[in-house]
């Protein structure tokens, strides 16, 4: 497709002058009115002949001052402002209203160029070459009694000319730009609001539904047989609920956006100091998973401890899923500069998605990647060789993290 140099513009329909407008109208009619009033006559600066200058006449003042009234409402009328524009430039340049008979030869063509401008800004092409092309013959009259010669005077015309066009595209052109990038970076922020949103109800749906859903058939199996086991399962089926229901009420309190503090939740995003939760309630829907946190435990940034967490939760949620019968071990180790996580199982399903790379190779796999990959971290996952299924998070930290207090390196076995 070639370039369209004539991009549309939204019309600016109805809008009252802005400052700026007011602004830049005065100014423009100011630089007109000096030039008439100036006692300079053309040809003298240049060392050319001079010639009698125009006779400064009250009438000539106020014709020219009326060039206000269309520079005010160029952008609401680009092409009739210019046209008004250039029936009082003639008028001037013939001596017809000012001074009969003596046509005025000092002008500095800021209306204009403004009204130009302002036509190759807003208008379409059409209307383009018409403003430019009536420019020209309006600029010849000026210098038909100039000293200069004719050729050189009339060559600078064409060259002004088109110059105040090629900007007043290439200024069209730039903000068109601008607006499809602010447009494209909406719709990115948009876009990543969907995958986090996706991503949280994936991984609250997602774990504890399987969790009630093991709990329930675990209940349903030993409730003649075992009735104080089924009992235990139901209570944890109970809280397992209750706390899917306060997630997910959290997360639509982030939706709706609200800043009313009755209405904002308090409770804290979890982190890594709930992951004895997730063990549990895997414990709880017969996943035994045993904890080892090695290195200098620390306070972590929340968005970091949130991405392990959610981690962790989604790689048991998918061994309870797919890896059969098995034990898991949750392996949280800090390091200097990183907080790494690996999640291993024994298991001997796989469960390989459709055109995914492994267990849980939908939904599940892309959110925990792209919730490691936010934070410059990287995620692996993939069998082992012994057996079963590993994945492995490493999370950078930032280099101001706080550090805790004494180096402890504990086991815990669920």
């Amino acid at each position: 497709m070639g370039r369209d140099y004539f991009p549309p513009v939204p019309p600016e329909g109805r809008q009252r002058p802005t400052r700026g407008d007011v602004v830049l109208a005065v100014v423009a009619t100011a630089v007109e009115v000096l030039a008439y009033v100036m006692p300079v006559p053309a040809g003298a600066a240049a060392g050319g002949p001079a010639i009698t200058p125009s006779r400064v006449t009250v009438a000539g003042v106020l014709l020219i001052a009326t060039l206000v009234v269309p520079l005010l409402v160029r952008r609401r009328s680009p092409a009739p402002a210019l046209g008004a524009v250039l029936a009082v430039q003639l008028a001037s340049n013939l001596g017809i209203a000012a001074d009969p008979g003596r046509p005025m030869t000092h002008s500095f063509g800021a209306a204009v160029t403004v009204a130009l401008y302002t036509v190759a800004r807003y208008c379409g092409p059409r209307a383009v070459a018409w403003g430019a092309a009536a420019c020209v013959p309006v600029q010849f009259v000026r210098d038909a009694g100039s000293p200069e010669p004719f050729a050189m005077t009339a060559t600078i015309d064409v060259v002004i000319t088109a110059a105040v066009v090629a900007v007043g595209l290439g200024v069209r052109q730039w903000k068109q730009q601008l607006d499809i990038n602010r447009e494209l970076l909406a719709d990115r922020a948009v876009a990543e609001e969907r995958r986090r949103i996706a991503r949280e109800l994936h991984d609250v749906v997602a774990h504890h539904v399987t969790t009630m859903y093991l709990m329930s058939g675990g209940a349903r199996a030993t409730l003649d047989r075992d009735p104080d086991t089924a009992r235990e399962a139901l209570l944890s089926l109970e809280r397992s609920g209750r706390t899917a229901l306060g997630e997910m009420r959290q997360l639509l309190g982030v939706l709706r956006g609200t800043d009313a503090p009755e209405e904002a939740s308090s409770a804290p995003q979890p982190g890594v100091d709930d992951i004895d939760r997730l063990i549990a309630d895997s414990t709880a829907a017969g996943l035994p998973v045993e904890l080892h946190v090695t290195g200098r435990a620390r306070p972590l940034p929340t968005t970091v401890g949130l991405t392990l967490h959610r981690v962790v939760q989604e790689a048991l949620t998918n061994t309870r899923k797919h890896a059969g019968p098995a034990r898991a071990t949750v392996r949280l180790a800090y390091l200097p500069d990183r907080v790494t996580v690996e999640v291993t199982d024994d298991g001997v399903g796989d469960a390989r998605a459709p055109g995914g790379s492994g267990r849980g190779g939908g939904y599940g796999l892309l959110g925990m990647r792209e919730r490691v990959a936010l934070h410059d971290g990287s995620l692996s996952a993939g069998s082992r060789a012994e057996g079963g299924f590993a994945v492995t998070a490493t999370v950078p930290l930032p280099a101001d993290a706080h550090e805790g207090a004494d180096e402890k390196d504990r086991t815990t076995t669920r």
